[in-house]
Formats: structure tokens, sequence, C-alpha cells
């Protein structure tokens, strides 16, 4: 397999903008991009890769050497990569843990690491809450839609990183990009929503009781990692060349955040997420470029 680009699923929410479209050259019939997933191999979205005939679900049944032999810890893919325009607040979720999610939900539960792509003047993220708070309370304050008053806000800026564990309360807000690489799930329990309705006219649904069993009622403590078991990322930044080495053990998949580079012969621009196959070896990219380097 050569080294290609990945052809990512497009998914339009309500409180989706026009970013991806307008500044991250993604082609999309739909209105709104507001999450394109640019690698997933998923019941909700399976991206490809550009020249191939086969996409990620196919890689990971069939041909599990290219993903490296870190894959074949996993029953399913374990990760998704995400571009996230947030134009507006995202609903205020909760993601279960494996224990809980695989129990109940036959999925994996859902951790999770963003990378802050752009942030407009006052953006920001909810992350946790800002002390603790007792089940009584918590289950008090979504009944009375309040839950917004013990939200943990954190302004951001760009090129700053975001460990969510699953259980942690949360919500990208308005006026943020978000790169995201978290577990291989589409599982979210709304707790909050701001009384917005859906595409049919009613309140979008919310997963109250499952997400009081699953939420963490401490105080936020800042988390920075930039790894877990199942993924690992860091972000790189170069003006001329870079040589990285796809090994045995895992694929590289690189999601360009700004700048082009070209690798063998092509070049790839802002919002591409380029796919190595493992154990392709030593590889150059040429050009200027900021982007995050993920892998198993």
């Amino acid at each position: 397999m050569k080294i290609t680009k990945t052809i990512p699923v497009f998914k339009d929410y309500i409180w989706g903008g026009e970013k991806l479209k307008t500044e991250f050259h993604k082609s999309s019939d739909l209105a709104r991009v507001a999450e394109s997933w640019e690698l997933a191999a998923h019941k909700d979205g399976t991206s490809g890769f550009e020249g191939e005939d086969f996409d990620l679900a196919y890689l990971f049944e069939n041909k599990k050497e290219l993903l490296g032999s870190k894959a074949a810890a996993f029953e399913r893919f374990p990760m998704i990569v995400k571009l996230i325009d947030a134009r507006d607040n995202l609903s205020v979720q909760v993601h279960p843990s494996d224990e809980y999610a695989l129990k109940n939900e036959n999925s994996y539960g859902k951790t999770e690491m963003w990378y802050v792509a752009e942030a407009e003047e006052g953006a920001g993220l909810y992350v946790g809450f800002n002390r603790d708070v007792s089940k009584e309370e918590f289950t008090s304050l979504i009944a009375e839609n309040r839950l917004q008053e013990v939200l943990n806000f954190i302004p951001v800026k760009k090129g700053e990183w975001y460990f969510i564990q699953a259980g942690t309360v949360h919500a990208i807000g308005k006026g943020v990009v978000i790169a995201e690489v978290q577990q291989n799930s589409n599982l979210t329990y709304r707790l909050y929503d701001y009384g917005r309705v859906g595409a049919d006219g009613k309140p979008r649904e919310l997963h109250v009781e499952k997400g009081k069993l699953v939420s963490k009622l401490q105080a936020y403590a800042p988390d920075k990692r930039t790894s877990c078991e199942y993924f690992s990322c860091e972000s790189l930044s170069f003006s001329g060349s870079l040589t990285l080495t796809a090994g045995e053990d895992s694929f590289e998949a690189l999601l360009l955040l700004s700048g082009s580079f070209q690798v063998e012969g092509k070049t790839y621009e802002k919002g591409d997420t380029v796919f190595v196959p493992a154990s392709y070896g030593a590889f150059t990219l040429e050009g200027q470029a900021s982007v995050i380097r993920i892998r198993i």
C-alpha cells in the first residue's frame, strides 16, 4: 500500500459551521460539516483511501499487518480521528468507560483527546466541574437546567492539548475547531442541550439517567496527556524537510492543520489526513506545515 490520504465521512449536526468547508478544504453537499471523520472504522462511518478500492474497516479485518502489530491487540479498530467545527456550543455530555459501555451498550467507552486547531477570541471548552458536586446536587442541577453553573470553563488558544477521560462531563464551546482523537465509539449521553430542537422539530434526546451513572463528580484536575492505551499523538511543525519512520508496530496518520507538504511526489494541504502503512520505513515530508502525528 502506498502513502495516500484518507477519504473522510462527514456529519451534519445543528451546532456545526462552515470552517471545515471554507478553511480545511472539505468538499461536501451537506449544508454544514460539523464533523469530518478522517480515520474511522465504525458502523456509523468508515473512512476510505484515495486511489484504493477498500476502506479502513476492510484493512482491519483482512490486512491488519498494514495497521501494525499493535492492532492485533484490539477486537475493533481502536480509534476515530476527527475534525470538529463548533459554530455553536455542543451539548453538555458525558461518555461512559469501557467497563460500562461493553457491559451495557456493546460498544467501547470513549476517552478522547482534543487539540485546539483554531479558536476565536473568548472561545473555550467546558471540562469537568469547578468544584466537587454530590450526586444529589448533580441530579437537582440537571432537573433545574442549571448544570452550567458548576461546569469548569477553560478559555483556550490554538495549539493546546486537553485529555478528556471517560466519565468527564464536558462540552466544546462555540468558536473552536478541534482535532479530536478518541476511542472507536460514537456513544454520547447528553445531559443538557440548551432547549434546542433537531431537524424533526422536537427537542433532542437527553440521556440523563445513564449519564448520572457514569459521570465523575469531582472537581476537574488538568490532564495534558497525549497518549493512552488506544492512541498516541504529538504535534509537529517544520519548515523544510522532516523524516519520519513507519515501523512494524503501527501505521502513521498525519493530520495537516496548516500549510502543506509533499511526500512521494504528491502534495497535501490543510485539512488532509495522510496515511502511511505500517512497515513502510522512512519517508520525508518537504514543505512548511503543522501536523498532528497519530499512531496506535
